[in-house]
């Protein structure tokens, strides 16, 4: 869809708006183009309004005048880009969205930052996988005379009552671990955004 950028008389009222209008696409360029454009348009039907209602003013000091009333595109739209961001973070279910997505939502309180952390706590999983990989002895889920031990690396390993107890299934079991826990951490994500809603 082609947004219609308003019309001006004065040249200095064109720099304006459009300068203006970059900082808007600028501070939504990490959402999706619909998202963008709807941004774009709320805001550019917004000035075009309140020109219109003024034209006996000074276009300039008009179209000052309402920039002003919106505010700084940078601060005005962190918000509503968070909310968008973590809206397509869980409904995509796309990794990069959800760490753009919690990043974005820092200062919306301390949970995001726990999210945060719990998905990072994945890579764990993720770093186990390669470590089996590179050293199959010392990485796995250990038991020391029949109780658990450690789940991860042990320089214990080679010790009289130590055993690795999944063997070749370790690899799988850190897949799906990583998995199931992503897909949980993020529909309890989705499921903080709708009761946050309410």
């Amino acid at each position: 869809m082609k947004i219609q950028n308003i019309k001006f008389s004065q040249e200095a009222s064109r720099r304006v708006y459009n300068d203006y209008m970059k900082r808007v696409k600028k501070a939504t360029e990490s959402l999706s183009k619909k998202d963008q454009d709807d941004v774009y348009m709320e805001f550019n039907s917004h000035i075009f309004e309140a020109i219109q209602y003024k034209e006996q003013a000074n276009e300039i000091d008009v179209l000052l005048d309402v920039l002003q009333r919106l505010g700084v595109p940078e601060e005005v739209l962190k918000p509503l880009v968070a909310d968008k961001k973590l809206e397509q973070a869980t409904r995509t279910f796309n990794p990069i969205h959800v760490f753009k997505a919690l990043v974005l939502n820092f200062t919306n309180g301390v949970s995001y930052i726990i999210f945060f952390i719990l998905f990072l706590q994945l890579l764990g999983f993720i770093f186990l996988i390669f470590a089996k990989l590179l050293r199959p002895s010392e990485v796995g889920m250990f038991f020391k005379n029949g109780s658990f031990m450690v789940l991860g690396m042990s320089s214990e390993s080679n010790q009289e009552g130590v055993r690795e107890v999944l063997g070749n299934w370790f690899i799988p079991a850190m897949l799906f671990c990583t998995i199931a826990f992503y897909l949980l951490l993020t529909f309890l994500l989705k499921l903080k955004k709708i009761i946050n809603r309410k």
